[in-house]
């Protein structure tokens, strides 16, 4: 028995603490993607910061913000890697040393307006800065100054770029006329104007030996240019506005990608979302993309607004990638040369739904934003996988015991199962069921074998859906039959859960009840019983995995514990301010994870009812909320589009808690030992670093105890450190409020307040409340002995 309790009080939680974030890092405008040897890292803006993230961890590392708040509009990072270079809405250009997010220089822009586009050359010295009012300024940046003012653009100048062999001393602009300008730097003049587009031009790439240009543009052509002559040599048809163009290396094999022959290739990227391979000298397309089996191609009607279309490409010629992003803020990485999916970054999530754990050893997780894609993150680095198959917004999700299937149901009225290979971890759908008449806003999986999912609907009915015994990936998406249907409540039915042992279902309701269902029945589902007792709308249904309890929360504010043998409620928790959205049992049953519209996660014992732990980690709605199945990590997911991991320190702050309590002990013999060998200064100095007033003040008792206490007093206290007879005053103020320690007080505040000057003692923090605050019970003290004083004289009087 002693054995088992001590168990029991083991697997108690206490802490949790954060141990990774997924953070929005990129909501729309300028990515470049840092140039360095090793090609470490992608920068991109965000507001009015630049993140830094490390491809490899898929962290931001890094991060510099204007202090104005001012959106950033641009900007540029040398090639060297040593300086960035950011321009902001206020018209200010800051330089900074990133890594350690400092601003080492700032100047006006001259510009009249906001600058719309920036570069520097090879040589990292000349930054060319283009604005919205048609003016190019070029800065040196190591004198300095503004070394050229190139006016004759005629709107905003969206492109500027250097020629890459540094003796020509060119530049190569484009504004809202769409032609391409060639500016002379040595003459300050614009040589030729390159005309063959009629939309916007996106991008510039330059071949190996500098002689021969292509751009791109929104017209749905590339132009490849002689930059001897500054003549086109070809036009090429893309059929699509094209973001991004790079010509790609001729040294390299990349027969995979349809390069046959020795002649200029380049690769283009824009609003079809696929990356397609062009032979310049013929105009033809000899290698395009295939997208993922989920991810349907764009039509023509939708192509504008496709949000799979590309805005920016890149190429990463150490390493030998290419980079993406999407329309989305999503970043992708291929490897060349067979342009395989190396990493996906997700650079803004919008409002997170959903949150689970999945995979082998809670590996990695999967979430439902505001759209219809689910994404997958993997945990070691956040690349994540994007799973196209709903056509409206996903809600919830849930997970099969074993973690590797998985189910989504979303506002298009259907539930989707899939897959995870343990070995890949690429995500396949293996199944697709719909039939209810409304959003499916809940679903829940069994819990023995994955043999059925459950779902609830704003329909107000409640399904069960058998499974395909093989579930595997290889079979192709197989449909779901609904086995029974159950007009469940009068309102919405919010949640879903199947206990334990894969015979009940409880329902939640926006109807304020939650229902007892039984699986048992052949084709039904049967009542149980109802749950009353919220005064608003249950948000969430769980079972306990070891007890006869189901626990349900509200937009009441409370989470609740119920009886599956009668219906009664057995507890109340109450804490949060606002609409209690989850919980979840964990620590074996013993305790409550709940998350509520006010932003908090909190953790409570049961059988106390008590509140062990808030945390706080969001600003919005936590939606999501799971905990690992070895019950050591949990994960949020809220409205303010973060997704937060945290981890079990019970142990570690026990442990900490301990350490510090021996500790203490120790110091407490220490302070002993000073005592009894009279090392009073010492002792004084100890009881201070503790910062226990009460120890203080036995230390000042045991001084005044002994022979010339008064000198001994003055002569201790005067040794203290400034730190410490702040210290002092401030205990003086709490011991003067008590007539017991009201003399030991005093005779300190002698001391301090006779050998120190008032200017010294008005530089100690918070003196001047200090003093105020022993003025009245210093007072009534003098009035007590006043009191007594006229007794004992009228007592002596009597006498006489």
């Amino acid at each position: 028995e002693v054995v088992e309790f001590t168990v029991a009080v083991f697997l108690f939680l206490y802490s949790y603490a954060v141990s990774s974030k997924i953070e929005p890092f990129y909501k729309g405008g300028k990515v470049q993607v840092g140039i360095s040897k090793d090609e470490k890292y992608i920068f991109c803006t965000c507001g009015s910061r630049v993140n830094v993230l490390e491809i490899s961890t898929g962290k931001i590392i890094h991060c510099v913000e204007h202090d104005d708040q001012e959106d950033i509009t641009s900007f540029a990072l040398s090639c060297d890697d040593e300086m960035l270079v950011t321009a902001s809405r206020a018209l200010l250009l800051k330089q900074w040393d990133w890594r350690q997010a400092n601003c080492t220089r700032s100047w006006r822009a001259i510009h009249t307006v906001p600058v719309a586009s920036m570069t520097f050359d090879s040589t990292s010295t000349l930054l060319a800065t283009g604005g919205c009012d048609g003016t190019i300024k070029l800065w040196d940046v190591v004198k300095q100054y503004c070394t050229h003012n190139l006016k004759g653009s005629s709107g905003v100048v969206h492109l500027v770029q250097f020629h890459p062999n540094t003796d020509l001393l060119q530049l190569f602009s484009s504004s809202l006329d769409c032609g391409i300008r060639i500016w002379d730097l040595r003459s300050s003049q614009c040589v030729s104007v390159l005309q063959s587009h009629y939309s916007a031009v996106t991008s510039l790439s330059f071949s190996p030996d500098g002689n021969t240009m292509v751009s791109s543009g929104r017209d749905k052509i590339c132009t490849v240019w002689d930059l001897k002559t500054r003549k086109a040599k070809r036009t090429v048809p893309v059929y699509e506005a094209v973001e991004g163009v790079v010509i790609l290396p001729g040294s390299t094999d990349l027969t995979e990608i349809g390069v046959k022959s020795k002649d200029l290739h380049f690769i283009t990227a824009g609003s079809k979302g696929v990356l397609r391979v062009w032979e310049a000298s013929t105009a033809r397309c000899v290698y395009t993309q295939t997208l993922p089996s989920t991810l349907p191609s764009a039509s023509e009607e939708d192509e504008n607004d496709n949000p799979r279309s590309l805005t920016y490409l890149f190429h990463l010629p150490a390493s030998a990638r290419l980079a993406t992003v999407t329309a989305e803020h999503n970043i992708l990485l291929y490897q060349l040369p067979a342009l395989t999916t190396q990493q996906q970054f997700v650079g803004y999530s919008d409002e997170v739904l959903d949150v689970k754990f999945l995979g082998k050893g809670d590996s990695h997780i999967v979430v439902a934003t505001n759209s219809c894609q689910l994404k997958v993150f993997e945990l070691l680095t956040n690349s994540c996988q994007i799973l196209y198959g709903h056509t409206d917004t996903v809600l919830t999700l849930d997970v099969f015991k074993k973690g590797s299937l998985f189910a989504s149901c979303a506002k298009d009225r259907s539930v989707r199962v899939w897959h995870m290979d343990s070995d890949s971890g690429q995500v396949r759908c293996v199944a697709q069921g719909s039939g209810h008449t409304n959003a499916v806003g809940s679903i829940a999986c069994s819990r023995m074998k994955a043999s059925f999912v459950a779902t609830g609907s704003q329909d107000c009915t409640v399904k069960v859906w058998d499974l395909p015994a093989d579930c595997s990936a290889e079979g192709g998406i197989r449909q779901l039959t609904a086995r029974a249907t159950e007009k469940a409540h009068d309102k919405d039915v919010n949640s879903v859960a199947v206990s334990p042992n894969d015979k009940l279902l409880a329902s939640g309701s926006q109807d304020r009840t939650a229902k007892l269902w039984s699986l048992t029945g052949e084709g039904t589902v049967g009542l149980l019983g109802v749950f009353r007792g919220h005064r608003r709308g249950v948000w969430a249904v769980c079972f306990s995995p070891v007890d006869q309890v189901l626990a349900t929360t509200s937009a009441d504010g409370t989470a609740k514990l119920w009886s599956l043998q009668d219906f009664s409620c057995l507890k109340t928790f109450e804490g949060h301010d606002a609409s209690v959205l989850k919980v979840i049992f964990v620590s074996r049953g013993t305790q409550l994870l709940t998350s509520g519209s006010d932003g908090l996660v909190k953790l409570w014992t049961i059988k106390t009812n008590e509140c062990v732990k808030t945390l706080d980690a969001h600003q919005d709605k936590v939606w999501g909320l799971h905990a690992s199945r070895k019950d050591d990590k949990m994960v949020t997911g809220s409205a303010d589009s973060n997704i937060t991991v945290w981890s079990d320190v019970t142990e570690i702050e026990m442990a900490e808690e301990q350490a510090k309590q021996e500790d203490q002990i120790l110091k407490q013999q220490e302070l002993s030992n000073l005592l009894h060998g009279k090392k009073y200064l010492k002792a004084l100095g100890l009881a201070i670093s503790l910062d226990q007033p009460h120890t203080v003040l036995t230390v000042i008792k045991a001084i005044r105890e002994g022979e010339n206490s008064s000198e001994l007093l003055e002569k201790t206290l005067l040794k203290l450190r400034q730190d410490q007879k702040e210290s002092l005053l401030r205990y003086c103020v709490v011991w003067n409020t008590n007539a017991r320690n009201c003399l030991n007080a005093q005779a300190v505040l002698q001391v301090l307040l006779t050998h120190l000057p008032p200017e010294e003692l008005l530089q100690y923090q918070g003196a001047r409340s200090h003093l105020e605050g022993l003025i009245p019970y210093t007072e009534r003290h003098m009035q007590r002995i006043g009191h007594c004083a006229l007794n004992a004289l009228t007592d002596h009087r009597a006498e006489w």
